[in-house]
């Protein structure tokens, strides 16, 4: 069986594929870790205006060699809060002109003889191994991966046409290609298919041209099939918006309605033109070059004639995805985080940062509540604050986890270290939570046994409530802003609460023993003071993480402020 003439085809195309996919990944992967680091301040620079975003969308492209994975990649951005859908539909429109590169890398074999997979492939796979061997440097090991899948890529694309050669003698096989040609809906469809199974523009047209370096694809054919590739190539990034939020949904939309509008504009133009204008020329036989300056043109020329009306096909983009609806998102899910960003470190620790800024919120509310709470003796305050508590503790779950996947990612040693810091001040924050389910507990045990505080019990413990919860406030602050000032106004609240927590526990004593209080409401009242003492120091921590990440050292605090005296 592996000894029939179809076998003998199918076999080493699939092979050649393989390795052509294989390549691409490869050299991706490396161009990615190589750059990935500059991917915030790239994005930074996208804000500017709509022609940046899209000479980025081009550039990013043409780096990783997928115009599916830029695209995912933006869904994933804007689900997680880092860009907005003008900047996401400008990066998508960059990214058709920037999968436009592998065509050309792949036909320079035509016109650069010394660019010839035969003669080029394994000279580069040899010295990127060369390379990849002696390395030391990391980012020596990113450019020996680019080397070697530039090489990869190369003998995949050899493979694949040595494979198909053969059917160059097969009339069935070149009636089916001159059918496509005149059969435009056929061919779109052709085109749309291979690429939607695939999962790669790229590949699918790496297919088209290994066809073409034997003379099997007649012009019209491969215009029309192209077109399909463009629509196929949307399939990844609607996969990769199930389960997404709104705008990410309206991202993938724009994405598709771009390449489907671009696909019937310049379908009707060719017809048109292979119908009146040169009927003749449709049968021509296309070559690789020619495949790469039809994609090309074809994705500038869509970009050219869409790009003023972005803004309408955003609109149409929102139309389509207004029926998925949110009802009240739960807390507990993570709004920020995406694991398509972790394809890109630098931006999932900002995503990270993002997500536990949310937390420090929750945290920071939860401590409000339990405070009125106490002062109140509300038992739906107190419910409120439980309710908190179970969305603290499975935040705090979810984006240590996240954490420990940015950690299992090409991260440098700065990302290393904002994750350590990270995934510390989601334990100190976790642990706040904590101390306000205990206080929670002294309340309800006071409901439950009708134990009240004195008023002078009250008045002392109202100015230690208020300096725990700016504490906190500020904390979430100062991690917000990256802000020693922020870390310094914590640094001394705590050195005051620790003086306050004395001054009340002496003020309790005196309570005691004057028989002002009775002995179950003071155990509960310690009880209250040490949570809020333990709640400062927990904030201290936070900060000093802030300052220890802005190149400070934890030492400032302690030279930042003076002590109050009483």
């Amino acid at each position: 069986m592996l000894d029939s003439p179809v076998a003998q085809i199918i076999i080493p195309f699939v092979g050649g594929l393989g390795l052509f996919i294989y390549g691409m990944q490869i050299m991706a992967q490396g161009l990615q870790n190589a750059v990935g680091s500059r991917m915030k301040k790239l994005l930074e620079v996208l804000t500017k205006n709509k022609l940046m975003g899209l000479l980025l969308g081009a550039g990013i492209t043409a780096i990783i060699q997928s115009s599916s994975a830029t695209t995912v990649m933006v869904v994933g951005f804007v689900n997680a809060g880092i860009m907005n859908l003008v900047q996401a539909t400008s990066v998508i429109m960059g990214a058709n002109i920037g999968t436009t590169v592998t065509a050309w890398i792949v036909s320079s074999g035509e016109w650069a003889k010394f660019f010839s997979p035969t003669v080029i492939a394994p000279i580069v796979v040899m010295i990127g191994v060369a390379v990849l061997i002696t390395a030391k440097k990391p980012r020596t090991k990113d450019i020996s991966s680019i080397i070697i899948g530039f090489g990869i890529l190369f003998i995949g694309i050899e493979t694949m046409s040595n494979a198909v050669y053969p059917l160059r003698e097969s009339k069935v096989f070149t009636d089916m290609c001159v059918t496509l040609g005149h059969q435009p809906i056929l061919a779109i469809f052709a085109g749309f298919a291979i690429t939607a199974i695939i999962q790669s523009s790229s590949a699918s047209l790496g297919i088209l041209q290994s066809l073409a370096a034997v003379g099997l694809v007649p012009f019209s054919a491969a215009v029309y099939i192209i077109m399909g590739q463009n629509i196929g190539t949307c399939v990844t990034a609607l996969l990769s918006s199930i389960g997404a939020n709104k705008n990410a949904k309206s991202a993938a939309y724009i994405h598709l309605l771009f390449n489907v509008i671009g696909t019937i504009i310049f379908s009707i133009v060719a017809i048109i033109i292979f119908k009146v204008f040169a009927p003749n020329y449709a049968t021509n036989i296309i070559s690789q070059t020619e495949i790469s300056i039809v994609h090309t043109s074809f994705n500038i020329a869509t970009t050219i004639l869409l790009f003023p009306f972005s803004n309408a096909i955003i609109k149409i983009a929102e139309v389509l995805t207004q029926r998925y609806q949110k009802k009240g998102a739960d807390d507990a899910e993570l709004v920020h985080l995406d694991d398509r960003v972790l394809e890109t470190p630098s931006l999932a620790v900002e995503s990270a940062v993002k997500e536990v800024i949310r937390l420090g919120n929750i945290v920071k509310d939860s401590l409000n509540d339990i405070s009125k709470a106490i002062k109140t003796k509300s038992s739906e305050a107190v419910e409120k604050m439980h309710e908190n508590e179970e969305t603290i503790d499975k935040l705090s779950d979810a984006i240590t986890n996240y954490l420990v996947k940015i950690f299992n990612t090409h991260v440098n040693d700065t990302q290393s270290s904002s994750v350590t810091a990270l995934i510390k001040i989601v334990s100190d924050l976790e642990r706040i939570g904590d101390h306000c389910e205990n206080i929670g507990n002294v309340v309800e045990n006071m409901i439950n046994n009708d134990v009240n505080f004195s008023d002078e019990a009250h008045s002392e413990l109202s100015k230690m409530i208020d300096k725990a919860y700016q504490s906190v406030y500020f904390s979430v602050i100062s991690l917000k802003e990256q802000s020693i000032d922020y870390a310094r106004m914590v640094a001394r609240l705590e050195n005051d609460l620790d003086g306050l927590q004395i001054e009340l526990r002496n003020s309790h004593v005196e309570r005691l023993a004057n028989k002002v209080c009775t002995a179950e409401a003071g155990i509960l009242f310690l009880d209250v003071i040490t949570s809020y003492e333990r709640i400062s120091d927990h904030a201290l921590n936070i900060v000093q993480v802030v300052v220890e990440e802005c190149g400070h050292c934890k030492e400032e605090l302690e030279e930042s402020y003076v002590p109050e005296t009483n």
